[in-house]
């Protein structure tokens, strides 16, 4: 794997040299963009809009336009606002990991010690492992302060990126049913199926199949075999029909079991 940020670990007075890597792939086909006509393959250039030339990468800055004109950035610029939280991811809290709500979570990476670090990297972990704390902490990662949690799992530190309050949109603005009004009889019924689906969780038990799926699809396109489009139409379950819908989940998960 190839490290993606090096920076440290402010865990008070300690400073834990690490590295980070990405602790997730991707699932899904490579698939190109072409043209239409003669398939093609599309490219992506950046182009000046004032002289619509080409404009290469190593000759592309960051700019802020303030009163209708541009003020240039430089990687230097952004470490003079926070040199601290350039290089170092800093904890500052630590809470329970089940108090931080599924929505704020981003994105996950691995944490890895320098040489110079590994005792402390090792005491770090340990101390979340006995205490069962994550750690709450803030890092800037190409020119963007994050927020982001450190916990321990097994050997490895991980730490996930997590959203800030205000990145989370109010759910107020949608329009969403009542908590009232339902019947008594159908909420034990609905209870009563989400405890008989009830089981410990196990990741590997769910398998990411669209891929597999669409690459024998395009295996099959390309021998000249016509594959058949299903046609899925959602039919928004009646209210009368809960109970007896209900009922039939509960009976079929019997015969099923």
């Amino acid at each position: 794997m190839k490290s993606i940020w090096t920076g440290a670990i402010g865990f008070g007075l300690v400073n834990i040299p690490v590295k980070l890597y990405s602790a997730v792939e991707s699932s899904e086909l490579d698939l190109d963009m072409l043209d239409k006509k003669d398939h093609s393959p599309i490219g992506f250039k950046h182009v000046s809009e004032r002289s619509g030339k080409e404009v290469s990468w190593e000759n592309i800055v960051k700019g802020y336009k303030l009163n209708d004109e541009y003020v240039i950035l430089s990687d230097e610029d952004f470490e003079k606002a926070s040199v601290e939280k350039s290089k170092i991811i800093a904890i500052s809290d630590f809470v329970n990991e089940d108090e931080i709500d599924s929505i704020y979570f981003e994105t996950p990476y691995y944490v890895e010690p320098d040489k110079s670090g590994e005792r402390a990297y090792a005491l770090l972990r340990e101390a979340l492992m006995k205490t069962q704390k994550a750690g709450i902490a803030t890092f800037v990662m190409r020119s963007r302060e994050n927020l982001a949690i450190l916990r321990a799992d097994g050997d490895v530190i991980i730490l996930n990126k997590i959203r800030f309050a205000e990145e989370i949109r109010d759910a107020s603005e949608l329009a969403l049913p009542a908590r009232t009004g339902l019947k008594k009889d159908e909420l034990e019924m609905a209870v009563s199926l989400i405890n008989q689906l009830s089981g410990d969780f196990d990741i590997t038990a769910y398998k990411y199949t669209y891929t597999d799926t669409l690459l024998k699809l395009i295996k099959a396109k390309a021998k000249g075999v016509k594959t058949r489009t299903p046609h899925l139409k959602v039919v928004p379950t009646k209210s009368t029909d809960l109970m007896a819908q209900l009922k039939a989940s509960l009976n079929n998960r019997k015969k099923v079991s």
